[in-house]
């Protein structure tokens, strides 16, 4: 099944970097015992998320907006249940390819870390055909990389990006990528029915191992593990990627 499946945007790197002596150690206690891992199980969760009219960026922007108070309520729930605070990212949307952290990717989405801001562009292809698993992906991974900033594994990451070099820089950006994919899973595990999506979750997770691979993403097959794994538990305590084989994460 064709999809025109597209990738969401990365998270950008904010960190100092360090001198070119540097050395990666073994991922700290912020990455593979972070507290959101003891958030527990999410339970179903009702959402009002508008139709999309194919031509119309203003029925785009209303679907985000919705898509975006769902995910705060979804994580609002969990960071509570993890004994954590959380705060909302600011969401940017435009037409254009300007945000307010810079030029937004042809990926049409990323989290600006500095700003916390999901910036999202609406891409042509998402007026042409708005098929809603894509549009919805948009927020559900990039509010994952917000996850990861409250958190404070994003900074860890980029101390740990700064540090690597070659492939191991890669896999460094990877792990991160997919741990946004696998807590997208988990969004979708309580709320996939108020989205509506338009395909099978099988068909779905069939349609991301066969997309493009995204040099800062990785494989596709190991995003579609990440994002099922996910959504199969319905637990952050699935998505601890730092210490997973390298193999499923390249």
């Amino acid at each position: 099944m064709s999809v025109g499946l597209a990738l969401s945007g990365t998270a950008s790197a904010e960190a100092a970097r360090p001198s070119a002596n540097a050395t990666v150690a073994a991922p700290p206690a912020v990455l593979t015992k972070n507290r959101i891992y003891r958030s527990g199980t999410a339970s179903p969760l009702s959402c009002s998320v508008p139709e999309i009219r194919a031509g119309s960026a203003a029925s785009i922007k209303t679907f985000h907006r919705a898509l975006a108070r769902c995910a705060n309520r979804f994580w609002a729930t969990r960071f509570k249940a993890a004994g954590l605070r959380y705060t909302p990212p600011k969401l940017h949307i435009t037409t254009g390819s300007s945000s307010v952290c810079g030029k937004i990717t042809s990926n049409g989405a990323q989290y600006c870390s500095a700003q916390r801001t999901v910036a999202i562009r609406i891409m042509k292809r998402d007026l042409r055909e708005p098929f809603r698993m894509n549009i919805a992906h948009s927020v559900a991974h990039e509010w994952g990389h917000h996850v990861q900033q409250l958190t404070g594994m994003l900074d860890e990451h980029n101390r740990q990006y700064w540090r690597a070099r070659g492939t191991a820089r890669s896999i460094v950006s990877h792990r991160l990528e997919m741990q946004a994919e696998c807590f997208a899973g988990v969004f979708y595990s309580a709320t996939l029915d108020s989205i509506d999506p338009g395909i099978g979750w099988a068909d779905w997770i069939g349609a991301v191992g066969e997309s493009r691979e995204s040099k800062a993403h990785g494989k596709p097959r190991n995003l579609a593990y990440w994002q099922d794994r996910g959504y199969d538990s319905g637990s952050a305590r699935a998505c601890n990627t730092w210490t997973a084989p390298t193999s499923r994460v390249r």
